[in-house]
């Protein structure tokens, strides 16, 4: 009996001497019982707990746990109002996951977690126990539309920023993701050679574009690589998804970009242009594009020549070429120029039809009379349309005989029907010269085409004023002044002559320049005087003037 009790004193020592755990730290225990909903966990020290079995569950999945287990739990309480201890499961996880987690952070190492929730601004992720922050912009390399196929997946995370204290980690999925991709480029790049020929898939199509995937790696296939005619967008002749065959260009080695192209693997049309394509050869071509300047026709596929603005029309001057051809019409060009190492050919429209100044001059000698619209009217004189859609210019000088040039030219209005001569024709200056005052010719040099200075003509008294008569010879107007009606003073009486009469007049003078007829009844009477003293003796020899004319009379009536 008093080994018995030395013994149970033993125990009752040892027991005492048995530190109880402290609270808030983390205890071994095992699964004695799972009952309603909760594990019963012997955690020694003669003490129990339970925990919710939801606390042994992973996101997403059922609770693992069985009697037997051996479990580590956080032990909160050691003795709560029923005796029990108060532990926990899900704290002693996060315990442990951030002594994990620190070591990898400060290790720079991956993580394995799976996102389980969504919240403002991106996910939540279980880092086995501890719950991170994964921000929308680091779920992947590109914005990701539907998360849903990545919630519950076990995957590797980057810790990008952690705080204990305050329970904040932050995660990212995108940097292992760039990590691996960069290390896949790599390899991929290392495989490639500038000049190799390759296949790739369409990734994506741009404006200026497409993305091709050669199985890790995009490469640019720049739109200008794509064909060597014009390709006004990616889209006319790729589609995303489809295989195409391309060759690497260029390889840039630190930023890892690679250029393609698909012209590259087809025949150079260029190389052929000299020939098929002789300077001052026609043929016939495509308008592909239109610009201020110009526009481009494609003469085949992958050539294409310029028809600047200068070399489109013969009489549409200044006007936008879009005005004279239109967008995928076909068009009769000639080759002006071709330069082979710019990969230019520089085309005229307007060479494949005859000059229109050449044209007129052919058809319209000078003295030829046409008819016309009057196109415009300037300072100088009048612009009148002509066959060949050109125009002729009546300058102030050929508007009329009578008139003066700015005075005449007040009797036009844009839109009148004129006739006019061509007078002269320029063709390299593409200049016409008209004359409306030659229509029907010139009616002074007709009329006084065989009269001179001196000449005795007959003319018409058309009018009597106080200053003198004024008279007509063959449609021209001539005006004989007061003193020049008689050689007797008293017989200068512009009175004594009548409407209708018909008068001898000397031509005194003859102004072609300003179309006027200078005449004298006085001169004609000195004239015809001088000339019987001469012919029938004189006033020294005896016989008064009287009788010389009487002579010279008389012989003229015989």
């Amino acid at each position: 009996m008093a080994n018995m009790m030395d013994e149970f004193e033993a125990l009752l020592e040892e027991s005492f001497e048995m530190d109880t755990p402290d609270e808030g730290s983390v205890v071994k225990g095992k699964v004695i019982a799972i009952e309603a909903g909760q594990a019963i966990i012997d955690v020694g020290y003669k003490m129990e707990g339970r925990v919710e079995l939801k606390e042994f569950a992973d996101p997403g999945e059922a609770p693992k746990i069985e009697v037997g287990d051996e479990v580590e739990v956080f032990l909160r309480q050691v003795e709560n109002a029923r005796g029990e201890a108060v532990i926990s499961r899900e704290m002693a996880r996060r315990e442990e996951a951030w002594d994990r987690l620190e070591t990898a952070y400060a290790g720079e190492a991956r993580v394995e977690g799976a996102i389980f929730g969504r919240v403002k601004g991106g996910f939540t992720v279980d880092l086995g126990g501890a719950v991170a922050f994964l921000p929308g912009s680091q779920v992947d390399v590109r914005p990701v539309r539907d998360a849903g196929p990545l919630m519950g997946l076990k995957q590797p995370f980057q810790i990008l920023k952690m705080d204990r204290r305050r329970g904040n980690i932050v995660v990212s999925r995108r940097a292992i993701l760039e990590e691996s991709r960069a290390e896949q480029r790599a390899e991929v790049i290392g495989n490639l050679a500038e000049g190799q020929n390759v296949d790739g898939v369409v990734k994506n199509i741009t404006e200026y574009g497409a993305f091709v995937d050669l199985g890790g790696v995009d490469g640019l296939l720049h739109v200008t690589d794509m064909a060597w005619r014009r390709v006004n967008h990616p889209s006319e002749i790729l589609t995303i998804g489809e295989t195409i065959a391309v060759q690497v260009i260029k390889i840039n080695k630190e930023t890892h970009r690679i250029s393609l192209g698909m012209k590259q693997l087809q025949e150079d049309p260029w190389d052929l242009v000299a020939a098929k394509y002789p300077l001052e050869s026609t043929h016939t071509g495509r308008v592909t594009n239109i610009t201020d300047y110009g526009a481009f026709v494609e003469l085949e596929a992958g050539v294409e020549g310029l028809v600047h603005v200068s070399e489109m029309s013969w009489t549409k001057k200044n006007v936008h070429p879009g005005k004279i051809v239109s967008t995928s019409q076909e068009v009769e060009v000639m080759v002006l120029e071709i330069d082979g190492a710019k990969r230019r050919v520089s085309l005229g429209l307007k060479q494949t039809m005859r000059n229109p100044w050449e044209v007129f001059a052919e058809t319209h000698p000078e003295g030829t009379e046409v008819e016309g619209e009057v196109k415009n009217i300037t300072e100088f004189g009048l612009f009148v349309g002509l066959p060949g859609d050109i125009d002729g210019m009546v300058h102030l000088s050929d508007l009329s005989w009578d008139e003066r040039g700015e005075d005449a030219i007040q009797n036009y209005r844009k839109g009148d029907m004129v006739g006019a001569v061509v007078s002269e024709v320029d063709v390299e200056k593409e200049r016409i010269s008209l004359s409306i005052k030659g229509v029907g010719g010139d009616k002074f040099a007709e009329a006084v085409g065989g009269v001179k200075r001196g000449s005795i003509v007959t003319v018409t008294v058309t009018a009597i004023e106080e200053g003198g008569i004024e008279c007509e010879y063959e449609g021209m107007k001539s005006f004989i002044r007061r003193s020049d009606l008689s050689r007797d003073r008293a017989e200068q009486r512009p009175e004594r002559f009548s409407v209708g009469d018909k008068v001898d007049v000397r031509i005194t003078n003859v102004d072609a320049k300003s179309r006027r007829l200078g005449v004298s009844i006085k001169a004609r009477e000195i004239a015809e005087e001088k000339e019987a003293v001469e012919q029938y003796g004189s006033s020294d020899s005896g016989a008064s003037l009287g009788d010389i004319l009487g002579a010279a009379l008389k012989t003229g009536d015989e």
